[in-house]
């Protein structure tokens, strides 16, 4: 047989892993020409390579006997020993590891120079499917220096990315980048295309060792569009995707990600090992969505897979899952502390990065059952982390430290742990673009900031609770989002408008403005915060109080289910202890629901200031329908929300800062409020960076329209004569990008135009403009929002609280974006109503009150009217 036969043959293996749908055709082709036993054996490694990369498993080993016997027959040991080393991999990855590696051990014996080199790369394969690590490492040292030397690029770039993924799972990111870095290019210099995709993956596997998620999103994205490329559906990419979305606070998207994979896998065919591998992802992504029950029974299904096929790494971290399931469905006890303990020992043992995570929940049991000695045992390992740990593995360990030094009275021990806990979650919070991630990313501080909270209140120290209060909440509207000008972005949003403008029309549509949607939202978590970000201002009480002047602060905090108000007037901050959240979360809803009744009550028509009116007095007297007056309501809700810290209001003007819950509260029903000045606010913070914002030199006016307005029409053509200089954008001239440039660094903005809150997907609430619904997206567009924004649309002040207390929303946009006041309505309010209350604002406006002065002066103008006080009750004036 001709030596250049036996070359072309051998070129069908690295297409293989490359293209292994070409190599499999070609292998073939060469097979029906009943070639010679060295040129054979080749082609049948080749279609089990191939096989294998599919997820055909058990032909791929049918492939490879086949080819170990004609390897076999040839007499030659260096073809025996290359069968063997693949047939030895593609058995190890089959959940056969002992059978795998006994053929692994004699192709090592068969062979010499480069080709042992590339036998060792497989062996180390094997042994990185069973968390041998060092083993592994060891093989692939011994490997790179063989192939290195032999110059066989595309082998020696298959060992540096195995060496880079094991040095990764040891914790050596830095090492691990620079093997994934050369193996990348060398995959790119011999083309192997499938390959690369594999390194572009793993370069998002230490973006996301980093804390860089989005980088780590954009990498895997890549190496997904490069797998389907060369026709590979690979489960590596769904379990890593899964880790990445879990870490950004995605739970339920990590969920759906795993569930699609397990179902594409079941569906057809795939290895054992990798059944079992997303399984375990599938089971810690149930957990982190709040699905205990699933959780435990998904990790009990991996847990046995991995014992068959006797790979204790993955076994032992499937249990740690399995009874933190337990633990989160409410199981405790000395058995489940025993179980749990043994689990943390075995998981430092290994070098799992898992062992903390299961050192802390043994001591958290530990500190349930009394067991205080074993608590401090387990919560100081529990708080050992390296300083290279990405951010959230170094709060957590804080977050140990914390609970050891509160178990041992170490006041000062337990609130430095709790700040720097914190403080790492500023810096993985910080280091993300999207308002949503870095929004999700907070909640992971709620226990550490508990702590410090709850210390506050036993030492009745009203000054550390507004601290640790203002510590945490609203931080991720301290920083405004990437104003992104990515075209793609643009025209995704252009695409979704116009999609939404028709859907209703022609319900077809649904399915693409729902793939629309999904488009814009991977693209926006995809934005990388840049070096621009800056950490987080401490707060300064000095600086509140000489802000605050006359006016007076009402901050409310939840601990544990109990509401509290802290109160600064005089420069004096007092605590005042208000009663159950859920109480208060109750009247809420209650006089919402009467603001909804009131604005969609029977009209008798009328006037008011001149203005067309359709909904003057309702039936039923002042409550509308016989139900309790507003008063009556307004009442209820000032002692359930405010109790005892609203006499100490007065008539002074107030600044309120509401926890997420009761961010749709109607503030100007509470009888002490009703009249006076109120500046509704996520946190002081934010209202002490909204007072600091200047007013743009240029004065200009801006009036927007939306369709299908008729009383809106009335209201925004009579402001146009109250601002004759004003753009006025209607009747068509009221589209997204018009009205974007025009917003951009206003003075005064007004748009009338039906608004929408989604509680789904909050950051595509949006307002009705001519060529389809403006988004928070296009909202985050602008460089700086107006300086005074009033929404006089439904639902525009509504808001989903997430993460700690932060809120995600249509006005809670615009605050980080520079805008110093908005009204807005939390309650679907009365068009004809609302007209000639705004009409009021801007005419206060012009007479040189602030936005919420107007505002309020406009409310006290509507008294005597009911369907007039409920919308004027239904607004909020947000921000400074």
């Amino acid at each position: 047989m001709a030596g250049g036969s036996v070359e072309a043959a051998k070129n069908l293996l690295p297409l293989a892993l490359s293209r292994p749908h070409d190599a499999i055709a070609s292998a073939r082709t060469l097979l029906a020409n009943a070639p010679a036993a060295v040129e054979a054996s080749i082609a049948h490694q080749a279609c089990g390579i191939g096989l294998r990369q599919l997820g055909e498993v058990t032909a791929a080993v049918r492939e490879l006997r086949t080819a170990l016997r004609l390897a076999e027959q040839s007499g030659r040991s260096e073809r025996e020993a290359d069968v063997l080393a693949t047939l030895g991999a593609t058995l190890g990855r089959a959940g056969r590891s002992r059978e795998g590696l006994a053929r692994l051990d004699r192709a090592v014996e068969l062979s010499r120079g480069a080709l042992t080199g590339r036998v060792l790369l497989r062996r180390a394969d094997v042994l990185l499917v069973l968390g041998r690590h060092r083993e592994a490492l060891d093989d692939l040292r011994s490997a790179i220096t063989r192939l290195r030397r032999s110059g066989d690029q595309v082998w020696e770039a298959r060992s540096r990315n195995y060496r880079g993924f094991i040095q990764l799972a040891l914790g050596g990111a830095r090492r691990a980048d620079a093997d994934f870095a050369v193996a990348e290019k060398l995959y790119a210099a011999t083309g192997q295309e499938f390959e690369y995709a594999e390194a572009r993956q793993n370069r998002g596997l230490v973006a996301y060792s980093r804390g860089d998620l989005p980088a780590a999103l954009r990498y895997l994205d890549e190496a997904g569009r490069r797998f389907t490329a060369v026709g590979v559906v690979w489960p590596d990419l769904a379990i890593d995707r899964c880790g990445v979305l879990l870490a950004a606070g995605l739970a339920a998207e990590a969920l759906t990600e795993m569930d699609q994979a397990i179902a594409a896998m079941e569906a057809g065919s795939g290895t054992a090992t990798k059944r079992g591998e997303l399984w375990f992802a599938a089971a810690t992504a149930a957990l982190a969505a709040g699905d205990p029950a699933a959780a435990e029974e998904r990790a009990e299904r991996a847990r046995r897979l991995f014992s068959a096929q006797r790979r204790e790494w993955w076994s032992v971290r499937s249990s740690m899952v399995l009874l933190d399931a337990r633990y989160q469905a409410g199981e405790r006890g000395e058995g489940l502390l025993r179980r749990v303990s043994a689990v943390a020992r075995r998981l430092d043992a290994l070098g799992a990065s898992e062992a903390s995570a299961a050192h802390l929940l043994a001591g958290r049991l530990a500190l349930a059952a009394g067991r205080s000695r074993a608590a401090d045992r387990q919560l100081e390992l529990a708080g050992r982390h390296s300083k290279d740990a990405p951010p959230i593995a170094r709060s957590s360990a804080w977050l140990g430290k914390a609970l050891r030094a509160e178990a041992r009275g170490d006041v000062r021990g337990m609130l430095a742990a709790c700040g720097r806990g914190l403080d790492a979650l500023d810096e993985h919070r910080l280091a993300m673009g999207a308002t949503e991630l870095r929004a999700l990313a907070t909640g992971q501080g709620a226990e550490l900031a508990g702590l410090a909270l709850r210390h506050a209140l036993r030492r009745g120290d009203a000054g550390r609770l507004l601290t640790w209060s203002e510590r945490w909440r609203a931080t991720a509207l301290g920083v405004p989002p990437v104003r992104s000008s990515d075209q793609h972005l643009i025209a995704e949003l252009a695409a979704l408008r116009d999609v939404a403008r028709r859907v209703d029309a022609d319900p077809s549509l649904e399915k693409e403005r729902r793939r629309l949607e999904r488009a814009v939202r991977d693209r926006t978590l995809r934005a990388h915060a840049g070096p621009r970000r800056r950490g987080v201002v401490r707060f300064d009480v000095a600086e509140v109080v000489a802000a605050l002047g006359e006016a007076v602060l009402v901050e409310l905090v939840e601990v544990d289910g109990a509401l509290h108000a802290v109160v600064v007037r005089d420069g004096r901050i007092t605590h005042h202890e208000v009663g159950p959240l859920a109480a208060a979360a109750l009247e809420v809803e209650r006089s919402r629901f009467h603001l909804r009744r009131l604005a969609h009550a029977r009209p008798l028509g009328g006037r008011v200031d001149g203005v067309a009116e359709n909904a003057a007095r309702p039936m039923g007297g002042r409550g509308g329908g016989g139900g309790p007056s507003l008063d009556v309501l307004g009442a209820r809700l000032g002692d359930a929300v405010l109790g005892p810290a609203l006499e100490m209001v007065g008539e002074r003007a107030v600044v309120l800062v509401p926890p997420g819950r009761l961010q749709a509260l109607p503030w100007g029903l509470v009888p002490g409020l009703a009249e006076r000045v109120v500046n509704v606010v996520p946190s002081v913070a934010a209202w002490l960076r909204a007072r600091r914002v200047r007013p743009p030199a240029d004065r200009r006016v801006v009036l927007v329209l939306g369709p299908g307005l008729s009383a809106g029409r009335t209201e925004v053509m009579r402001l146009a004569e109250q601002y004759p200089d004003a753009t006025v954008l209607a009747d068509g001239d009221a589209t997204a990008e018009k009205v974007l440039r025009e917003l951009d660094g206003a003075w005064i903005a007004h748009i009338a135009a039906h608004g929408t809150f989604r509680a789904d997907s909050p950051l595509f609430s949006s307002l009705r403009l001519d060529d389809g619904p403006l988004t928070v997206y296009d909202f985050e567009r602008l460089r700086r929002a107006p300086y005074r924004m009033v929404l006089s649309s439904c639902d525009s002040g509504l808001a989903k609280p997430v993460g700690a207390d932060e809120l995600l929303g249509l006005s809670s946009s615009l605050i980080p974006l520079g805008a110093a006041g908005i009204i807005a309505s939390v309650v679907p309010v009365n068009d004809p109503a609302t007209a000639p209350l705004m009409l009021a604002v801007h005419d206060n406006l012009r007479a040189g009150h602030s936005l919420a002065s107007a505002f309020a002066a406009a409310r006290r103008e509507a008294r005597g009217d009911p369907v007039a006080e409920a919308a004027a009750r239904s607004f909020v004036a947000l921000g400074a």
